[in-house]
């Protein structure tokens, strides 16, 4: 566990800003990502969690793409939008943030503190299948 908090801490301080400059990857607050849900209908609501944890709760639209597929299904994420990316608690999507700066994606978010934060500052969620 400890050693899992170092490696996204070390993705979260040392790598994501030096592609910060390359890419508008901005981490968001919840009151930042609802903001920016409620503004821009052209987000792409990516959600990288385990399915089953997508089917306990969601953000709306949110399309799934587990971390552990997302290389070979890069390619359904649109980079001609902006991205939201989001998880359990900002780790994993973190990594996906930042990998997808290094594609070129040009408008890419972290929800931070992920679906966690989002809910715990009340905002709406789907629960159950879809």
């Amino acid at each position: 566990m400890k050693r899992q908090f170092l490696c996204c801490f070390f993705l979260l301080v040392v790598v994501l800003p030096v592609y910060a400059d390359a890419a508008i990857a901005r981490n968001l607050t919840p009151q930042e990502a609802f903001s920016l849900v409620g503004q821009r209908s052209d987000l792409y609501v990516l959600d990288v969690r385990t399915p089953r944890e997508y089917q306990q709760t969601r953000l709306e639209d949110a399309r799934l793409i587990p971390i552990d597929q997302f290389v070979k299904r890069l390619g359904e994420v649109p980079k001609k939008r902006p991205v939201l990316v989001y998880c359990a608690v900002g780790s994993r999507s973190a990594q996906v943030v930042n990998y997808l700066a290094r594609q070129g994606y040009s408008e890419i978010y972290n929800l931070y503190g992920g679906i966690y934060s989002w809910e715990q500052s009340g905002y709406p969620v789907l629960k159950g299948k879809e």
